[in-house]
């Protein structure tokens, strides 16, 4: 009998600990798999409780985590052919710099120290967050000698990136919309659709001439929850917004009227007028030239990155089996 408990044993510990990749003639374990994913699985508890969604989450994590393995296994392998190393005083530098930035994002003292108790406060260990930064600077190393090279950031380039921020900006931009609907009746004919459009004509020029908005809001808009408010639900972030609003909103200037504007809110068909209200206030593109190339740098070196990834799988065999 105690055989036979030795050897179920044995078996249990060979299915527990399985290979989950191979990277050209070294496996990735789950136990690997696991320790890496550790304080992913804490912030996935943290948000839920529900057993199926963990479930679901915890396997798409896992999904996502072991391609990185996969890269961060060649990597290594490169870096081994490049003779790049990590030394243990870069990597108490990366830490530094974590803190710093820290520092300077919350404006009181953060020490590294700190930084380890919120790692700890996570779910990783000292030594495990250390490899996480040891894989980031080598890398880096690794980025700065293969990858590099073949990025050239174009002016161009450095426009899209300027178009791209100004997208962000506008999509976290807290602004004040005021909104007059006219709803239009499900099934009525065109000739009654017209005359709701010509009656949305009216109150916007009349609006434009002087009128008092929000008394036009109070007498016509068919959005009572906001009739009283002169048609404005307070700041929000415009991104919140629907998008055929929000696209209304980023054609009309601050302080003026829109053209009235037919659009579908779920299946209804509303004719809407709006009115933005403060200043847009964003840098032009000389201003933030040296950012922007900055972030168009980055965005071609992650590209690059993973170009030069996909052309290193082609030589070397991997096989994924989670």
């Amino acid at each position: 009998m105690a055989a036979l408990l030795a050897i179920s044993g044995a078996a249990r510990a060979t299915i527990v600990e399985r290979v989950v990749a191979v990277v050209g003639d070294r496996p990735i374990l789950w136990t690997e798999l696991l320790r890496r994913a550790q304080s992913g699985r804490i912030q996935i508890r943290m948000q839920t409780r529900d057993a199926n969604i963990i479930g679901v989450q915890e396997q798409e994590m896992y999904k996502e985590l072991l391609e990185r393995m996969v890269d961060d296994r060649m990597e290594e392998v490169q870096a081994e052919k490049a003779h790049i190393t990590v030394p243990p005083d870069e990597i108490d530098r990366g830490i530094a710099n974590i803190a710093a930035q820290a520092q300077a994002q919350q404006g009181h003292t953060i020490t590294p120290a700190d930084i380890l108790e919120e790692v700890a406060r996570r779910g990783m260990s000292e030594s495990e967050f250390r490899d996480e930064i040891r894989r980031q600077i080598l890398e880096g190393k690794l980025i700065e000698l293969r990858v590099r090279p073949r990025v050239h950031v174009t002016d161009q380039e450095g426009h899209s990136a300027y178009q791209h921020w100004i997208q962000e900006l506008t999509d976290h931009e807290t602004m004040e919309v005021r909104l007059l609907p006219l709803r239009t009746r499900p099934g009525s004919t065109q000739a009654e659709r017209n005359v709701r459009m010509a009656l949305a004509e009216q109150i916007a020029a009349r609006a434009r001439a002087g009128e008092d908005f929000c008394a036009l809001v109070t007498q016509f808009s068919d959005d009572v929850s906001t009739r009283g408010n002169c048609g404005s639900r307070g700041p929000q972030p415009l991104g919140t917004l629907v998008q055929s609003i929000q696209d209304l909103v980023r054609a009309t200037p601050p302080g003026t009227i829109s053209n009235p504007t037919r659009l579908m809110v779920g299946p209804e068909e509303v004719i809407i007028i709006a009115m933005p209200m403060g200043e847009s206030k964003v840098p032009s593109y000389d201003d933030v030239k040296n950012d922007m190339m900055q972030r168009a740098l980055m965005d071609g070196l992650e590209r690059g990155r993973r170009q030069w990834l996909q052309e290193l799988r082609k030589n070397v065999y991997v096989d994924i089996r989670l």
